[in-house]
């Protein structure tokens, strides 16, 4: 198997995931995974009568792979508040990543779930997005780590 997809572009299936609260995801469904602990849904189902957005990709600066995706997550956060939109809302994520060379040139994953996990799937926002990770050559920002995309739904009015 290749690496990459091993290590992430994959997810697994556990328990379906109904949400209270203010999110989109109210009506959407989360399909089951049998690792409640992965940080993302085996597949997402969205019913008719949402909006779709397309959020273009983000990356920040930052010391290591765990502090670019934590400002990469905290710049995207501004991005869906500016369309009324949470990590709630997100049903698809894009995770893009560079060889870190203090990690010998392979890709952090570990530090990207590490800053991931304080966004998704948590007490306060227990909404997890599917996803798929991959490593690539290089991305736009020479120093940059990591670059992240999402796909959002809303409730039409």
């Amino acid at each position: 198997m290749n690496k990459f997809v091993k290590y992430g572009s994959f997810a697994v299936m556990g328990a379906a995931l109904f949400v209270s609260g203010a999110y989109a995801a109210d009506m959407m469904v989360q399909h089951n995974q049998e690792n409640a602990k992965a940080p993302y849904a085996s597949s997402v189902h969205v019913p008719a009568g949402y909006d779709t957005y397309y959020i273009s990709g983000s990356a920040a600066k930052g010391a290591d792979m765990a502090a670019q995706t934590a400002a990469t997550l905290d710049s995207l956060k501004a991005q869906l508040a500016k369309l009324g939109l949470t990590f709630g809302d997100v049903v698809q994520a894009h995770v893009f990543l560079v060889g870190d060379p203090a990690k010998g040139g392979k890709m952090d994953f570990a530090g990207m779930n590490s800053s991931w996990f304080k966004e998704f799937g948590t007490v306060g926002q227990p909404n997890k997005p599917a996803r798929a990770a991959f490593q690539v050559a290089a991305l736009a920002g020479p120093d940059n780590l990591v670059e992240i995309e999402f796909i959002a739904v809303k409730k039409a009015n």
